[in-house]
């Protein structure tokens, strides 16, 4: 498994993350087994947040299976998010929330502490001064040892950045072939004949590329939000001959070329995977072996509809 490492924060990580979203629909023992076969896969990085399954239940199921693996804790990287409060219908950045939401993670998962946290979305009414003042009480406390956001623009990050102490390091966004608008804008600019010239992320990865912050992709097999995945989707015809004819050279899954491809992106990114099948699971860990030269990626680019102005 590819390793990298993230500037002031942990290091040694997995290119590919462990998500735990669907964890609440397994058996303690089945979702041991997802954890064991991404471990010796070459994961060490699990992904949780704290509105993955009614009152945090991803969490939950994760803490009941992990004794069953024989995995060390100090072997992984256990990052979880916050802010989504979806029994109240809102975005909680307050420092009250973000305090009792590591709580309630901690106790869920049964750590002391928490490798990575992020700040789950954006809190339209965030107070800067609050968020700054609960990641101080959570560093001083050793429930936290590193930060970060998901879905982030630009601006929101220099905000923040100006009233915490901590480095932002993380910044978790929607990337996939079909989902590309991350890359897509610097090659319309100035293109009125396509919605591709739109900047809708304030150019968020150049930006996170000049400030030492690591992006994690997710959905990154996903046709818009909830549009399921474009592997063997009719509607992506080209796409998946291109990338069977990849898979068939590179003797991997179609799923593991279209992994590499975002693996493949200088920014040195982590993808996230959500599967709770063990053998999708493999499938897709195989990515971080796929080496895809620059017209690998370029064909896989144009084969998913988009065009060189």
């Amino acid at each position: 498994m590819k390793k990298i490492n993230i500037i002031n924060g942990p290091q040694n990580v997995s290119a590919v993350i462990q998500g735990c979203m669907r964890m609440p629909a397994l058996t303690k023992e089945a979702a041991a087994q997802v954890i064991r076969t991404a471990y010796d896969c070459g994961i060490n990085f699990y992904d949780h947040a704290t509105c993955y399954g009614e009152n945090g239940a991803a969490e939950t199921r994760f803490a009941e299976a992990f004794p069953l693996t024989g995995i060390k804790r100090e072997d992984i990287i256990i990052q979880s998010k916050c802010g989504l409060c979806f029994d109240r219908n809102e975005f909680d950045w307050t420092k009250e929330n973000i305090l009792s939401s590591v709580d309630d993670s901690l106790r869920r998962l049964n750590v002391e502490y928490l490798d990575t946290l992020l700040l789950h979305r954006p809190d339209l009414l965030y107070d800067p001064e609050e968020v700054a003042a609960a990641f101080d009480e959570l560093e001083k406390a050793g429930k936290v040892r590193f930060f970060g956001v998901s879905n982030l623009v630009p601006m929101q990050i220099e905000l923040l950045k100006k009233y915490v102490n901590q480095p932002l390091n993380i910044n978790q966004v929607q990337l996939s072939l079909e989902q590309s608008q991350l890359i897509d804008q610097p090659l319309y600019m100035n293109n009125k004949t396509t919605e591709f010239s739109l900047n809708r992320d304030g150019n968020a990865l150049d930006y996170c590329r000049l400030n030492d912050i690591t992006i994690q992709a997710w959905s990154p097999l996903q046709v818009g939000m909830f549009g399921g995945t474009f592997i063997d989707n009719p509607d992506f015809e080209e796409l998946n001959k291109a990338l069977a004819e990849i898979a068939e050279r590179e003797n991997v899954s179609k799923t593991a070329v279209a992994l590499a491809w975002i693996l493949r992106h200088p920014a040195k990114m982590q993808v996230i995977i959500g599967s709770m099948n063990p053998e999708h699971i493999k499938d897709a860990c195989a990515a971080a072996d796929v080496n895809l030269s620059h017209h690998d990626w370029y064909a896989l680019y144009l084969a998913s509809g988009k065009y060189l102005p």
